[in-house]
């Protein structure tokens, strides 16, 4: 689209749309041509926002997911997007990350695994690799912390008792949830999976720090050990 979003007809641009109808009424590639502002000599923002948009449909996350994937070296590889443009983007995919997630929090008890899967999803649901973290819980089953344990390939996260429980023990707490995510996008527990869940609820049981459930992050789905009954309460 070479023709200059000044020169489109008042109705069409994608600002005065949003004025008028309201943000959700754009479509992903107005809404990337608002934040893009400008495009080039030849093409307009909505034309280059068209064009980001298209280098991800090869990809394995087209569309807007494609976006947050690309880093800012792949991004400045475009004709019309240079360095402030690339960080912006990459700047609003975390925004909208830490938004979702934000939002999430209030609602994340133990007992109700789709409030803890709904706060992890859209920081892990596009990750290449495997990222485990562990909540630390205390009596109550109140979020005391989280921290990431392990960064592992894209098949495995590699993980030992003691790295689950240091930090669990410095804190007190009572409980921990593991929480990683599988990059295939499919939640359904590995044989490793499997393992690393008995050797920590067997570890937590001599330590006395009850793991309270194991969940995998997929796709917008998740698998939650503890609903599967898999895990079972722990008498410490």
């Amino acid at each position: 689209m070479s023709e200059k979003i000044r020169e489109l007809p008042k109705e069409q641009r994608p600002y005065e749309k949003c004025l008028r109808d309201g943000e959700q009424a754009l479509s992903d590639a107005e809404l990337l041509a608002v934040l893009l502002r400008s495009g080039t000599r030849t093409k307009s923002a909505l034309g280059l926002a068209g064009e980001l948009l298209s280098a991800t449909q090869s990809t394995a996350f087209p569309g807007l997911p494609g976006l947050i994937h690309m880093s800012v070296q792949d991004l400045t590889a475009l004709p019309g997007i240079g360095e402030v443009k690339a960080v912006m983007l990459k700047c609003v995919a975390e925004l909208s990350r830490r938004m979702a997630s934000a939002i999430a929090r209030p609602a994340m008890t133990f007992d109700q695994p789709v409030t803890i899967a709904r706060y992890f999803m859209e920081r892990l649901r596009h990750e290449e690799q495997e990222h485990l973290y562990v909540l630390t819980m205390d009596n109550r089953n109140h979020l005391l912390g989280e921290y990431l344990v392990s960064l592992g390939t894209a098949t495995s996260a590699l993980v030992s008792p003691r790295e689950i429980f240091l930090e669990a023990l410095k804190q007190r707490a009572l409980g921990v949830v593991l929480v990683h995510n599988h990059p295939s996008g499919d939640p359904s527990p590995s044989l490793c999976d499997m393992e690393i869940t008995e050797r920590i609820f067997e570890a937590g049981s001599i330590v006395g720090i009850e793991l309270l459930d194991h969940i995998v992050i997929g796709d917008q789905k998740y698998y939650s050990f503890r609903e599967q009954g898999l895990i079972k309460e722990n008498d410490i």
